[in-house]
């Protein structure tokens, strides 16, 4: 018995397709300023050609009119001569004649009598029976062929005298049988025509090289406030966001101005909220790192002296922690959504606040005022503010310590404001101190005090502002220095219905211990 040997199958991979790699658009060579130009003077130069073809079509038909015109007026005064001297002459030879010899024709007519067929007079007193009869070669055999023609009326084309239209009145008198035939000469008006679309022609390249000049000019007007943006945008870099593109007009090229300048504006602040950001990090942390730095090259190998250092070590990251979270909450306050607006009710706001200010600490919690009514207003990241202020009211007293919280409405109509404080019975706050003490890394106190608010990381009032400007409101202190201090915020609340004030501040829970 034989193994059957399996032979394995081989896979064939499939090459991938190759796409063509797309051609990149051609930039365009041309400065925009002479792209104008000359779209401008393209559309001018078939604007005129249109222009001229037309009225050239137009002058050259009037022409054709007239020529009928002057035929048809012709025949009129002949019929008319007709019905008048209808029986004062016996032969079509002598009415003719006497016809004839009362008209006179302009350059380009002739006015022509035959009898049976051939000329017999001119109204210009040119030779009978000869090609003088129209005064060029082959002008008698022209006339004979309109003799001959059915047709009355209708237009040729002569080599010798160009083109032409005529007109032919037949009529017997006595025993004979005549016709009146008018001629109209069209080249020499034509010519005249030709000569005049001619003549506007070189007006309107006059035209054209001058509205060329006032393109260009118009252009470079137009484009100036971009060659402006393209130059504040070539000046800036990333340590100079200060240029700005100046702005002249109301109209769209100024719109286009303003929106860039407001786009520097929103970089130029988010570099500086950046650069901000980054300098009071290495400022903040600067000083842990040290410390953590220094006790681990110092770490013994003591187990009590090890976990001392290890506790040290975890409060300091402890500390880093908070200032990194502190300095993003900062940050992202200079961004559209860091409030996010909504109706809330001021009392339930107020009672929230109060209840989880308890937490943090040991101390005698009392509710002095709670508002009623109702507000616009983030109520999470008021609740952040006014426990930040809690926490540092928390931090310059000592257990059993009276902590007051409240708020009220103040004020009325588009004036009406949302107050909410906490008064603590601290050693207060200096007066140098009071007007930054909300700024960042400031930490207020007594003089000499190291157990107040200076253990912080001097961000979480400036916190509490960044959330109050977010409302459009303020953040204020009220202090006597070894007295204690009140720190408050204000959130804009107007009033938006008459049915009373509905902000009435009371003494609620007045007496109310945590």
């Amino acid at each position: 018995m034989t193994d059957a040997v399996t032979a394995p199958i081989a896979i064939v991979e499939e090459e991938p397709v190759r796409r063509r790699p797309r051609r990149p658009r051609r930039l365009r060579a041309m400065p925009a300023r002479w792209r104008i130009t000359a779209w401008i003077i393209v559309s001018t130069v078939f604007t005129l050609l249109a222009v001229g073809l037309m009225g050239r079509s137009i002058l050259l038909s009037n022409v054709e009119q007239d020529a009928n015109i002057d035929i048809e007026q012709e025949a009129q005064e002949f019929l008319r001569f007709l019905e008048d001297s209808s029986t004062e002459f016996t032969s079509a030879d002598e009415l003719l004649k006497e016809y004839l010899a009362r008209q006179s024709v302009h350059t380009n007519e002739i006015i022509l009598g035959a009898v049976d067929g051939a000329p017999v007079a001119t109204a210009n007193g040119l030779v009978e029976g000869s090609d003088a009869t129209l005064g060029f070669a082959g002008g008698q055999t022209l006339v004979l062929r309109m003799l001959d023609l059915e047709e009355n009326a209708g237009a040729v084309e002569s080599s010798e005298a160009g083109p032409l239209r005529w007109g032919r009145v037949d009529f017997t008198a006595g025993d004979t049988q005549g016709a009146l035939l008018v001629l109209q000469f069209t080249e020499a008006p034509r010519a005249a025509v030709d000569q005049s679309v001619i003549t506007i022609a070189w007006v309107a390249l006059a035209g054209i090289l001058l509205s060329s000049g006032v393109a260009w000019l118009v252009a470079g007007q137009i484009l100036a406030p971009i060659r402006a943006v393209h130059r504040v945008a070539r000046e800036i870099n990333e340590h100079d966001l200060t240029a700005r593109v100046p702005v002249n007009g109301t109209d769209d090229i100024a719109a286009v101005a303003i929106t860039f300048n407001q786009m520097l504006d929103r970089l130029e602040e988010v570099y500086a909220t950046q650069q901000r950001f980054v300098d009071d990090a290495g400022h903040e942390l600067r000083t842990p790192i040290t410390i953590v730095r220094g006790h681990l090259e110092l770490l013994s190998d003591d187990e009590d002296e090890r976990r001392e250092t290890l506790r040290l070590v975890s409060g300091e990251l402890d500390r880093m922690t908070r200032i990194v979270t502190d300095l993003l909450v900062l940050a992202r306050a200079q961004q559209p959504d860091f409030v996010r607006i909504a109706g809330c009710d001021a009392a339930t706001l107020t009672l929230d606040i109060e209840a989880k200010a308890q937490a943090l600490g040991d101390r005698r919690w009392q509710l002095m005022e709670v508002a009623e009514g109702h507000a616009d207003c983030d109520p999470q990241r008021i609740t952040q503010a006014v426990l930040q202020l809690s926490a540092n009211a928390v931090q310059v007293t000592e257990p059993g310590d009276r902590i007051r919280i409240g708020s009220r409405f103040v004020g009325e109509g588009a004036e009406r404001v949302l107050r909410l404080w906490v008064q603590d019975e601290g050693p207060g706050v200096a007066a140098s101190d009071a007007a930054r003490i909300f700024e960042r890394f400031v930490r207020g106190g007594a003089p000499g005090d190291t157990a107040g608010p200076r253990r912080g990381s001097g961000l979480g009032l400036a916190i509490v502002r960044a959330i109050t400007d977010a409302h459009g409101g303020s953040a204020w202190v009220d202090s006597v220095l070894g007295e204690g201090a009140t720190f408050g915020i204000d959130i804009p609340a107007p009033e938006t219905t008459d049915a009373g004030h509905a902000a009435q501040a009371t003494d609620l829970l007045s007496g109310k211990d945590a």
